[in-house]
């Protein structure tokens, strides 16, 4: 199992190669597995959502990828009717369990990204304070993978991506290419939109009932709200 889930993830994260996998443990009963995925980190989005059980707000998965140098960046994310966001992050095919500055960079250039179109688009009026990145993150599957040369890892366990300039990158693609894609698709930007704006409200809405309650406490305590 444990050879299974890290060869599929390969297959994901490298578009198009194949890898097989043989348990010959059972002579009467061998066992053989095939992992190939054209669409790279977007069926890995998929899987990712069909694995939890997730259903899509819109239909296909949002994808960019970019180049500089010896530098790569790929994205791919969806939006599903949960309320958990699901990110993951890898650095030259390893797993940043602690992120690093790649997934950094995804999140603030989503979350500016997002904003800029809710006022562009008089969505969020000029009234409104900006969605904050946990609004904007409700119900996001996401995969963020980078290559690069001399990959810098804090701690023995490469769990976190220190290289600086790797930010730059991933904040360029997610910023310019999610701008033109919503854009281009104002249904799919607009079921973004409502469902940061509604968890804004929610969130809002228990931050207010527990200062409520915080201050009923207070009083009763006989200590001044």
């Amino acid at each position: 199992e444990v050879l299974e889930r890290r060869l599929r993830e390969q297959a994901f994260l490298n578009a198009g190669l194949s890898i097989s996998l043989t348990d010959k443990r059972d002579p009467d009963n061998i066992i053989e597995d095939y992992f190939c995925y054209e669409g790279g980190l977007g069926s890995f989005v998929e899987h990712i959502g069909e694995t939890y059980g997730l259903t899509p707000i819109h239909e296909k998965v949002i994808h960019f990828s970019s180049v500089d140098g010896d530098k790569s960046a790929e994205v791919a994310l969806m939006y599903n009717d949960g309320y958990k966001e699901r990110i993951f992050s890898y650095a030259n095919n390893v797993n940043t369990v602690d992120g690093g500055t790649h997934e950094n960079a995804f999140k603030t250039a989503l979350t500016r990204a997002v904003n800029n179109y809710g006022r562009k688009m008089k969505i969020l009026k000029d009234a409104d304070s900006n969605l904050k990145g946990d609004d904007i993150q409700e119900g996001l599957v996401a995969v963020i993978s980078v290559k690069l040369t001399d990959a810098q890892f804090e701690g023995q366990t490469k769990a976190k991506l220190g290289n600086a300039h790797i930010r730059t990158l991933v904040d360029n693609i997610v910023s310019d290419q999610l701008m033109v894609y919503m854009e281009e698709h104002p249904h799919v930007a607009r079921m973004i939109l409502d469902k940061a704006l509604m968890a804004n409200r929610a969130r809002e809405a228990a931050r207010k009932a527990r200062e409520s309650v915080r201050r009923k406490t207070g009083l009763e305590s006989g200590q001044m709200p």
